[in-house]
């Protein structure tokens, strides 16, 4: 396998995650209850928000290196550590789970930034070093709720 199709494996994994991480946290967003519900719903629907825009970024690295986009949630569902919601978590197990979930595509991200810059693939590097940040932040902000 050539070193630039592992690179463009590892972002269709990133895509994956982060598509999931996506659509749990706008249903997360929409179901949220409890005392901190208002808080929550704004929180999630920032991080929602900034996710549906990154999703679109992945994808266009990939092809910018000549590959395919996973576009699927078959496709998703096999490449991705983060598991979508089917239950109906309380308001503090919505935090955990998301916690974890942003853990998991910062260390995919990092993952991402070993492989690229192996090969001086410095748009690739930017793109997962942006994606490490606000990960690492949301797991953070996500996180002190919980303490």
């Amino acid at each position: 396998m050539s070193e630039r199709k592992k690179v463009a494996d590892a972002l269709a994994k990133l895509l994956a995650e982060s598509y999931t991480l996506y659509l749990k946290t706008h249903n997360y967003h929409w179901n949220v209850t409890g005392p901190m519900f208002h808080t929550l719903h704004t929180l999630f629907e920032q991080q929602y928000t900034e996710l549906a825009t990154a999703v679109d970024g992945i994808a266009e690295r990939i092809r910018t290196l000549g590959f395919k986009a996973p576009g699927s949630y078959t496709e998703f569902a096999k490449l991705s550590e983060v598991r979508e919601e089917t239950g109906e978590p309380a308001a503090e197990e919505m935090l955990r789970k998301l916690t974890e979930d942003h853990r998991i595509v910062a260390s995919q991200a990092h993952h991402i930034v070993k492989l690229a810059a192996e090969q001086s693939d410095e748009g690739t590097v930017a793109l997962a070093s942006a994606r490490i940040e606000v990960h690492e932040k949301a797991a953070w902000m996500l996180g002190v709720h919980l303490e």
